[in-house]
C-alpha cells in the first residue's frame, strides 16, 4: 500500500449494535473533495466518526495514506487527519486563539509548548478562516457560525493530509456557507489535501464537489460525479420525494 495518499476504506462495517451499512467502498485522494449526502439518519455522521476513530468500525479497514489506522498510533493518526464534527465543544474559558492552538498538539511535544512557528501557523489559520478578530474572545461567547469557523482554523492549523469534516456549513448564512467552502475548495487544491465532508445544500454539494456518495435505505446508493449524481429520478428517489413538484424540487436542489 506504499505511496497511496488521502484516505480509502475496504469492506467497511459500521454502526453501533448492529451494522447500520456494509461493505463500504470509498476513497479520496489528495486535492479531491468527496461529499456524503442523504437523509437524516441514514448513516453520513456514523461513517464520518469511524473514519476518524471515534467510532469502532464492525468490520473492514480504513487506510490513511496507504497505512492500516488500526496500525497507527494516534499521536500519528493527528499529523494526518483533521476532524470538525457538529456537536458543541464546550472549552472552559479557553479563547479563540486558544482553542485554535490545540490544531498544534500534535507537534509540540508533550509539554505542548507552542514554537514561533505553531504560532504563526495559527494566525495564518485564522486570518484564513476570518476569525483573526476574534483571537481574544472566550470562545463559549461568539455565535455559532463564528464557532465553526474557530473549530475550521484549528483543524487547517494542524496541517492535515486528510480532512473530515460533518457539516461544515452548520450555522452559516447562504454567503458565509458558500464562502468557506470556496475556502475549502482553494484549500484543498493549494495544499493537496484529502477532504471528505458531508452536506445538506445539495446545490453547493453538486457544485462543490469532484465525487457524491450518495447513503440512504441502509447502503451507498451511488458514487459518482455531481452530473451523474444529480438526476432528477434519483434524488426523488434518495429522499423519498417521488411527490414534490417538479419546480419546487429544482429550486431546492438547483436542478434546474
Amino acid at each position: 500500500m506504499s505511496g497511496e495518499n488521502g484516505i480509502r476504506t475496504e469492506k467497511l462495517d459500521i454502526g453501533y449494535k448492529s451494522d447500520l451499512i456494509k461493505d463500504i467502498s470509498l476513497c479520496v485522494r489528495p486535492g479531491e473533495i468527496v461529499t456524503l449526502i442523504g437523509p437524516n439518519g441514514s448513516g453520513k455522521t456514523t461513517l464520518l466518526k469511524t473514519l476518524s476513530g471515534e467510532l469502532k468500525s464492525r468490520g473492514g479497514t480504513v487506510y490513511l495514506d496507504g497505512d492500516d489506522r488500526e496500525s497507527l498510533k494516534a499521536s500519528e493518526i493527528a499529523k494526518r487527519m483533521s476532524i470538525v464534527m457538529t456537536y458543541k465543544i464546550k472549552p472552559e474559558l479557553m479563547t479563540c486563539r486558544e482553542v485554535v492552538e490545540v490544531g498544534r498538539y500534535p507537534y509540540t511535544g508533550s509539554f505542548g509548548i507552542l514554537s514561533d512557528t505553531d504560532r504563526e501557523k495559527v494566525k495564518e489559520a485564522m486570518e484564513w478562516t476570518d476569525v483573526a478578530d476574534l483571537d481574544e474572545s472566550l470562545f463559549s461567547n461568539i455565535s455559532d457560525g463564528q464557532k465553526q469557523r474557530v473549530l475550521l482554523a484549528r483543524a487547517i492549523c494542524q496541517e492535515p493530509e486528510i480532512m473530515i469534516l460533518d457539516e461544515p456549513t452548520s450555522f452559516l448564512d447562504i454567503r458565509h456557507k458558500i464562502d468557506i467552502l470556496q475556502r475549502i475548495r482553494a484549500f484543498a487544491e493549494g495544499k493537496k489535501v484529502a477532504v471528505l465532508m458531508s452536506l445538506h445544500e445539495l446545490g453547493i454539494a453538486r457544485n462543490i464537489s469532484d465525487t457524491v456518495v450518495c447513503v440512504g435505505e441502509g447502503e451507498v446508493l451511488k458514487t459518482g460525479t455531481p452530473e451523474e449524481v444529480f438526476k432528477e429520478e434519483f434524488i426523488r428517489r434518495l429522499y423519498h420525494l417521488e411527490d414534490t413538484d417538479i419546480d419546487m424540487l429544482g429550486e431546492v436542489l438547483w436542478l434546474k
